[in-house]
């Protein structure tokens, strides 16, 4: 049994997150670190945040490890911190992109990279278990408030890269974790900001936490009114960053592409690290540079390794995740929106650079699946791949079927209870034929499961 998924324990609250299964989770991190040690704790502004915090703070301490709270803080800051704090341990509350019901819990080590597989198992041998350490009343742990922590993260940045740019920004966090943080950051680096939906609330109340192409379109017309060149958008942890212009929404492949680009011409390490679910598109944008791409498993957490064991510059995500190894292994949305306003004038740079690549159609689709029935429709769906006649598979992570001008990824989400289905092709017939064809794959194998 799992507790962990692709983006550390995540679930609907009082469901699957409860104040319980948080006060142990707290203890069984806590027993994997010694006693005196010191761990971080940040939140995105969900409602739920407290219950998780007092839960989760109440289980460390119990182990005799310290807890030093800072309060609401995007992922790139308290990952960042982890490290510049010099605590033991980083735990960030948040659910990421998903609805405001629900919450979880990422953890992260001081080298900014988040737990290893091997050391979210240790966490579950414990947990399941119930073999959480206990320690006499004087050894307990406490609790320190650090006040204003976003400050060294600003220090940080201001420290490694400068931003000279005319350009107007709307920087929309989402009511999310960067609400304040980012607007404050970027007017710091000189920028002139136009800030949106830039207070923090947990319901989300004026877009979704996933910012894509439908729930942005208030933000492109914020733009396009009060004169703005580019709008970058967060999601609720800000561990996810995306783009648009005054022509709309810059797709997640293009500009994954374009940064990537810019910073593989930029370094001499040539190597872009990224996931089974990035398109084609990165290793043209790559080569332009002299780059080469390499593909591992969906998370963070695995590019980030991925990008340490090829000594890669850079590692990306197709939802927008951008891991830059000089400010740390972690996802950083706010240092990467700051490297690409210091590399154009304009965005119409982004554009010409999107026209010079091969035209790319990409689609994603979600099939809803319990948890517990991924693995044995992921088995079914694997015995009728003949069907498809593929040239290559790939079972990395999921199943990845190649062919000659397209490909067709079916994997079943870390985060969430359904099976994804990914497809990109060179022609948009091509396309949509093998995004049917994967969902129809998907759905098939759902009826044979057993009720």
């Amino acid at each position: 049994m799992r507790l962990f998924g692709t983006s550390g324990v995540r679930g609907v609250i009082n469901e699957e997150i409860t104040s319980e299964s948080m006060l142990n989770l707290g203890k069984a991190v806590g027993t994997t670190i010694p006693v005196g040690s010191q761990v971080c704790v940040a939140s995105d502004p969900r409602l739920s945040r407290d219950m998780i915090k007092s839960s989760l703070t109440a289980g460390v301490l119990s182990t005799g490890v310290n807890v030093v709270d800072l309060g609401i803080l995007p992922t790139p800051c308290l990952a960042y911190l982890t490290r510049e704090l010099k605590m033991d341990s980083g735990m960030m509350i948040t659910a990421s992109h998903n609805p405001p019901e629900f919450n979880g819990v990422k953890l992260w080590n001081p080298s900014t990279i988040g737990y290893s597989v091997e050391q979210e198992q240790l966490v579950e041998r414990i947990y399941f278990d119930e073999a959480f350490r206990t320690v006499p009343w004087s050894s307990l742990g406490h609790v320190k408030k650090h006040e204003n922590a976003h400050t060294h993260y600003f220090e940080a940045v201001r420290g490694r890269i400068s931003v000279d740019t005319s350009l107007k920004v709307v920087v929309d966090p989402g009511n999310g974790a960067a609400s304040h943080i980012a607007s404050q950051l970027f007017e710091k680096m000189g920028i002139s900001v136009l800030p949106v939906n830039d207070i923090p609330d947990g319901r989300f109340p004026t877009r979704p936490s996933e910012p894509r192409e439908d729930t942005l379109k208030e933000t492109i017309q914020y733009l396009r009114d009060e004169g703005g060149d580019l709008a970058v958008c967060f999601d609720g942890d800000a561990d996810r960053v995306v783009f648009c212009d005054n022509q709309g929404f810059l797709g997640y492949n293009e500009m994954i592409a374009y940064i990537s680009y810019l910073v593989v011409k930029e370094s001499s390490r040539k190597v872009v690290a990224t996931t089974v679910e990035t398109g084609r598109l990165l290793d043209c944008a790559a080569g332009k540079a002299g780059g080469t791409v390499e593909r591992g498993k969906v998370g963070d957490v695995h590019v980030a390794q991925l990008l340490k064991e090829k000594n890669a510059c850079i590692g990306v995500e197709q939802v927008g995740v951008y891991i830059l190894p000089e400010i740390g292994m972690h996802p950083d949305s706010l240092y990467a929106a700051l490297f690409l306003l210091s590399n154009i004038d304009h965005p119409s740079q982004i554009r010409q650079f999107i026209a010079s690549l091969p035209t790319m159609h990409f689609a994603k689709s979600s099939v809803r699946c319990p948890n517990h029935e991924k693995e044995r429709v992921m088995k079914r769906v694997q015995s009728s791949l003949s069907e498809l006649s593929p040239s290559d598979v790939n079972m990395l992570d999921g199943i990845r079927i190649e062919f000659d001008d397209s490909w067709l990824l079916i994997r079943p989400s870390g985060t969430e209870p359904v099976i994804r289905v990914l497809c990109e092709s060179e022609s948009l017939s091509a396309m949509e034929t093998f995004l049917n064809e994967g969902n129809q794959m998907v759905e098939k194998a759902l009826e044979k499961v057993d009720p």
